[in-house]
């Protein structure tokens, strides 16, 4: 009787001891991850802007973010976990969708706008993305769209008017082509959660985001000349410097954190917390390249801050911007 006795309370004192980690995690530690995730998605513009400076095409830039990213991440799985490598041909076309019409394509579209427009325009018409995503769903899954939706997709609407100031005359400096781009780069971010979740019912996020730049680093280096790349980063440890950065410290490592944080925490309230990144965008655009925010841009990065909340209001785990979107930049 006393074995058993003690072996129920040690049963009970483990029981205790897991709901408390689990505490932890729920209400610091998962949280936090998620904001540095986003703090570090957010100065994507520093790396990127030093690295256009240095010469650099959009198209080449995007080349080298996916390579390293793509490099470190097989070795990672490599090293850790060779199964997650493994997928079946016939699921190629997946990765096609992720990688070169989702991945490539968008961020060729976000480091155009960070070089014709300033980080916060860039980084909140990438935000976009979940307005795109209701849009898609409708057309290609026929999934209702809500009146929860609608008011979301309005208020998203209005605040990109008043963000590019379109109306209101503060949009004078923000070129059409700026504009086209940072939308450009929604549509292409939103195309990773329609593709991603295909492959989310069959794989887990590490492999889907190791195929996703695999795939776009082999569809991009055709047309990037790698060997200029080369040229500079080896002339430059400055270039090299910036490119490591933009692939490990605004690439890989927020992955890695929002991906762990998500395991704590629904995904509604995690793409919340991650909206850090144009906050922080917008901070280094001020401090760094001396940007300038105005009345009409603060309202406009409001109400599509707000259109994000409207949207995971009672999702749970559904939220629009989830495991599917992890990858982005």
């Amino acid at each position: 009787m006393k074995s058993v006795a003690k072996s129920a309370a040690k049963s009970k004192e483990s029981s205790v001891s897991v709901t408390k980690n689990n505490l932890i995690w729920e209400k610091g530690l998962a949280p936090a991850l998620v904001i540095l995730a986003g703090a570090c998605w957010g100065i994507i513009g520093l790396f990127s802007r030093n690295l256009s400076g240095g010469g650099l095409s959009s198209v080449q830039i995007t080349t080298t973010r996916c390579v390293v990213t793509a490099f470190f991440l097989v070795m990672f799985l490599l090293f850790l976990d060779k199964e997650k490598l493994k997928i079946q041909l016939k699921d190629f076309w997946i990765f096609i969708g992720t990688g070169i019409l989702s991945i490539a394509f968008f961020n060729i579209c976000y480091f155009t706008t960070i070089k014709l427009a300033t980080l916060s325009v860039a980084s909140i018409l990438l935000y976009t993305a979940p307005g795109f995503v209701i849009i898609l769903s409708a057309l290609i899954f026929k999934e209702k769209i809500t009146s929860q939706k609608v008011i979301a997709l309005l208020l998203a609407f209005v605040g990109c008017v008043f963000v590019t100031g379109i109306i209101g005359g503060g949009g004078s400096s923000i070129s059409s082509l700026a504009i086209l781009t940072g939308l450009g780069s929604g549509i292409g971010y939103g195309l990773y959660s329609i593709f991603g979740s295909i492959a989310l019912k069959k794989y887990h996020p590490f492999t889907v985001t190791a195929y996703t730049f695999l795939v776009a680093s082999l569809g991009l280096l055709p047309f990037s000349n790698p060997t200029q790349i080369l040229g500079l980063a080896f002339e430059s440890s400055n270039i090299l410097f910036n490119i490591l950065l933009l692939g490990v410290l605004s690439t890989l490592v927020p992955f890695l954190f929002y991906t762990k944080g998500l395991e704590h925490m629904e995904a509604g309230k995690a793409s919340v917390m991650a909206f850090v990144e144009p906050m922080v965008a917008t901070m280094i655009g001020i401090m760094v390249f001396k940007e300038q925010l105005n009345l009409q841009n603060t309202l406009g990065i409001l109400l599509i801050f707000l259109s994000v909340i409207i949207l995971n209001i009672r999702t749970g785990s559904k939220g629009v911007i989830s495991k599917e979107a992890v990858p982005k930049g």
